[in-house]
């Protein structure tokens, strides 16, 4: 789901931001997609956080990851090339390997063999964008800043919630994330004065309707699930595989030619995640307690 269903969410999202100002884009998105599942959640009988702890780590969450992470992709989006979104975006995995080293509370480091792959699928996709490397240099300033600070904070959100795991369900916990980051994303835009700005459209309206369901209600959901389930660095393995995807669609929708290059990054980049996946972690050593060090 991560892989193939986010690998197509920058298309709705490029077709969005021609349509709705960015930041009541994305907030009108999550607070749709976070009520409906919750409401379905709680349906199924799935209860509400009974800890304080887990409230106040799912806001955390939802700032990080949507507010700051996917806000910031949808901001720069309005005037930064695809393939050179890509190339910030897919970063999101080397910084889940950083963060996930030197924040405290992990259970194993990345090895020296998983960097190796992290860097080798990091320079596949490099390859799968080279005919845009040349506008990386003349991109606006803006879009190539928000896209990394985008990343880091996409990759601290999710290294956090590894590290204070919620009693909640996963439906829970992606609908309160879903509504923290759309309340503060809407609120953003009436300070912006982005209500001015809306024009409804059939092509607007159909990119928000696939972001509610597919980006976030499935997409989404499916990311809170795997970190629970994944060590951070291979779950930030999807990033590759949906540059991948986002070339296929574009040979498939739009024609777009697929060269021997193309056909080699590909190569490159699903060998290195499944070169990262094999990998075995190293496990942190417990610390001593004072009397054995005595």
């Amino acid at each position: 789901m991560l892989c193939v269903v986010w690998g197509s969410t920058y298309l709705a999202i490029r077709i969005g931001v021609t349509e709705f100002p960015p930041a009541l884009f994305a907030g009108v998105r999550f607070l749709i997609a976070g009520g409906l599942l919750l409401g379905a959640a709680r349906l199924l009988g799935r209860r509400l956080p009974a800890r304080r702890r887990d409230w106040v780590t799912n806001a955390v969450v939802g700032c990080l990851l949507l507010f700051c992470g996917n806000g910031l992709v949808v901001w720069a989006e309005q005037f930064t090339p695809s393939g050179v979104a890509a190339i910030f975006v897919v970063t999101v995995t080397l910084w889940l390997a950083l963060f996930d080293a030197v924040i405290p509370g992990s259970a194993a480091r990345p090895t020296w063999r998983q960097v190796a792959g992290l860097f080798v699928g990091f320079g596949g996709t490099l390859l799968l964008v080279d005919a845009d490397l040349g506008a990386l240099r003349e991109a606006d300033w803006r879009g190539p800043l928000a896209l990394t600070t985008a990343a880091a904070a996409w990759a601290l959100g999710s290294v956090f919630s590894t590290r204070r795991p919620s009693e909640a369900s996963p439906e829970i916990n992606s609908a309160l994330q879903m509504l923290t980051g759309g309340v503060l994303l809407t609120v953003l835009g009436f300070l912006l004065g982005e209500v001015g700005q809306v024009h409804w459209s059939p092509r607007g309206a159909g990119a928000l309707a696939y972001l509610i369901v597919f980006g976030s209600l499935v997409g989404y959901s499916s990311y809170v699930y795997v970190l629970r389930h994944m060590a951070p660095a291979v779950v930030g393995t999807y990033s590759y595989v949906n540059t991948v995807v986002a070339v296929l669609l574009g040979w498939a929708i739009l024609a777009e030619p697929i060269t021997r290059r193309t056909v080699a990054a590909m190569a490159v980049v699903l060998g290195s995640v499944a070169w990262v996946r094999r990998a075995s972690r190293r496990p942190v050593a417990p610390a001593k307690s004072p009397s054995a060090a005595r």
